[in-house]
């Protein structure tokens, strides 16, 4: 099985921030809108998905957020099959982070998601909308 036969593109960039409310009025000055807007239920914190066209943002409260070039914090990848990407992935090796399927109450349904590293420490997430 090939990972692309489950992966359909991009599905948004996620921005972590200190201060949410200067960085929900830099993007919609860029034209972005709030497409969603809910809490982590895990920090309580606040976060938003901007969108303009097809480009997803996802933003989000977090006091250790570097504020420097190179702070977003993850890719994540839409899937139509989150499950046979997280075995495919186990099976070659490449989850290490050791990490689990996740769920979060965001958008209609949720979403579930797993997370592993790049070869330069970047995050990719792979994530199904319900």
């Amino acid at each position: 099985m090939k990972i692309a036969d489950y992966a359909t593109g991009l599905q948004h960039i996620g921005i972590p921030t200190k201060d949410i409310d200067e960085t929900v009025l830099f993007y919609t000055e860029l034209g972005f809108e709030v497409a969603h807007s809910t809490s982590d239920p895990n920090t309580g914190g606040r976060v938003l998905f901007l969108k303009l066209g097809n480009l997803l943002l996802e933003t989000y409260e977090a006091e250790d957020a570097p504020s420097c070039r190179g702070s977003i914090e993850h890719i994540a990848i839409n899937v139509t099959d989150v499950e046979a990407v997280y075995d495919t992935i186990c099976k070659r090796g490449m989850n290490s982070l050791e990490d689990v399927i996740h769920f979060l109450p965001y958008w209609e349904k949720g979403v579930r998601y797993f997370t592993i590293e790049g070869p330069n420490k970047e995050k990719v997430e792979f994530s199904q909308y319900l």
